[in-house]
């Protein structure tokens, strides 16, 4: 069956796919005049692109399925003799077995050696990653050490307008009910905590957290929070029918 595909004018480009033997990711594209073009010239322009020297490459002119179509065995004669198309594919054959293209290291980094430096070496630098983190490591506690300082007096401050008895709002959710409980709780976590019985069983437990009694209340209505959470106040226990239309 006939080819349905025209020769392009001599004077026209094409653009053709360059692929290579030794790259098996290697892709490029190169556009050339079929007829001012000779395979020596375009050997010399293909060197440029992979490396290969042109004493060491044999090029294929391929179709765009990848079939061979011709070897490109004569340097002086135009790329033209040999009818390239549109989309065809030049594939460059490395025939050195030392070219630098050969072996894989150039697309397989594993096969490439990686300079290694032992841990003497490197701490005898002047400066290094490893002296920087361990120069700003008291710093850095220093600063953390102040932050937990500091967080932990201001909610000392904070449990200190709060006292058992109190009646309190909890948020979120302006939850109402009584203070059971104000100070450290050090199995919940770092600084000051607040225990809360709610008027309603909106809360988790009944005052036992972890095993450790913090108060006693019925079961679901004890809730153990930060004290930021608390407002303490003139807050009575609301009537549940308050809201309701007569």
């Amino acid at each position: 069956m006939a080819s349905s595909k025209l020769h392009l004018p001599a004077d026209d480009s094409v653009l053709l796919l360059v692929t290579h033997s030794n790259l098996s990711t290697f892709a490029a594209d190169i556009r050339v005049s079929p007829q001012q073009t000779t395979v020596e010239a375009l050997k010399d322009k293909l060197w440029r692109k992979t490396g290969t020297a042109v004493a060491s490459m044999r090029l294929q002119l391929r179709d765009d399925t990848g079939a061979k179509v011709a070897d490109l065995e004569d340097d002086a004669a135009p790329l033209a003799a040999y009818g390239p198309y549109n989309g065809y594919r030049i594939h460059v054959v490395d025939l050195d077995p030392s070219s630098l293209t050969s072996g894989g290291w150039l697309e397989d980094t594993s096969l490439v050696d990686k300079y290694k430096m032992s841990d003497e070496a490197y701490d005898k630098l002047d400066t290094n990653f490893r002296k920087f983190k361990e120069k700003m490591a008291p710093k850095n506690s220093a600063s953390s050490q102040d932050d937990k300082q500091q967080s932990e007096k201001q909610m000392e401050e904070l449990c200190s307008k709060i006292k058992v008895g109190d009646r309190c709002e909890v948020e979120p959710g302006a939850k109402r009910g009584t203070v059971k409980f104000v100070g450290k709780a050090e199995a919940l976590g770092r600084g000051f905590w607040v225990g809360v019985q709610y008027d309603e069983p909106l809360g988790k437990h009944d005052g036992m957290v972890k095993g450790i009694r913090f108060f006693e209340c019925p079961q679901g209505h004890g809730a153990i929070v930060r004290p930021e959470k608390v407002k303490v106040g003139d807050y009575p226990e609301r009537d549940p029918f308050e809201e309701e239309e007569i």
